[in-house]
């Protein structure tokens, strides 16, 4: 028997409607057959990108660091490796910085870099610039590739390799120069390749949509909480705090 009736049926009644709502969350109804999640997180991954687009600035800072000279050795050596893995991994670095206009001498899976700093960082800025506007066909020309897989890998070499080079000045005590390569990486590289294939939406173009997404989700989670609440409070269940008994 039902301690309250009144708080079961709005239990019931909250409960049975977050249900409704759910399945219709999940249902192939919101564009392109997507389901509301998706739908949901296709959205913010677009305003994400729209938000993290910083290379203009880059254009502009890495000029001053144009005619410096890079002078380093890297190892490609990653944890996990299987034999052969960190010499091929080697080779690709030497192409990427010998088409941007570097020298690259490739030993074992060392690799000596040699060239203008600024120029480099340039390279790898414009790479991440055609990136970020999933221009993959600029990279498949630019080294000689054929599908997205291979593109991909080889523009991954910029990371691979400046997180080596950041790696490097650090050790030399060229601080500025380590900082640049880790913004480069950070505000460029990363972002370029981790939104590639998405299309960039600034939050003013999508800011009703967004605030009501996150309206909704925050009176979504406080409706389940009611509903348990009142299902709970109308069985006879309660979190109140027992009467202490005073002893006599």
């Amino acid at each position: 028997m039902a301690a309250d009736k009144k708080h079961l049926a709005w239990g019931l009644i909250l409960l049975g409607s977050f249900v409704g709502v759910l399945i219709l969350i999940f249902a192939p109804i919101y564009g392109q057959g997507m389901n509301g999640l998706e739908y949901s997180d296709d959205l913010f991954n677009k305003l994400a990108k729209g938000s993290a687009y910083q290379i203009p600035k880059l254009k502009k800072d890495v000029e001053k660091y144009k005619g410096k000279v890079l002078d380093v050795v890297i190892d490609a050596k990653k944890e996990g490796d299987k034999p052969g893995d960190a010499e091929k991994r080697a080779e690709r670095i030497a192409k990427v910085f010998t088409i941007n206009g570097a020298k690259a001498e490739v030993q074992g899976s060392k690799v000596h870099i040699t060239g203008d700093f600024g120029a480099i960082m340039a390279s790898a800025i414009e790479d991440a610039d055609q990136m970020y506007h999933n221009n993959g066909d600029y990279i498949k020309k630019k080294y000689d590739v054929t599908d997205d897989e291979k593109m991909k890998q080889m523009f991954r070499q910029w990371h691979n390799a400046l997180s080596l080079v950041n790696k490097k000045l650090i050790l030399d005590k060229k601080a500025e120069d380590a900082n640049f390569v880790k913004t480069v990486i950070t505000k460029a590289i990363e972002p370029a390749y981790n939104f590639y294939g998405i299309q960039a939406v600034k939050i003013s173009e999508k800011a009703g949509v967004a605030t009501g997404l996150l309206v909704f989700y925050v009176i979504y989670t406080i409706w389940y909480g009611f509903g348990v609440l009142y299902l709970f409070e109308g069985l006879g269940l309660s979190t109140k705090k027992a009467k202490v008994k005073k002893e006599v």
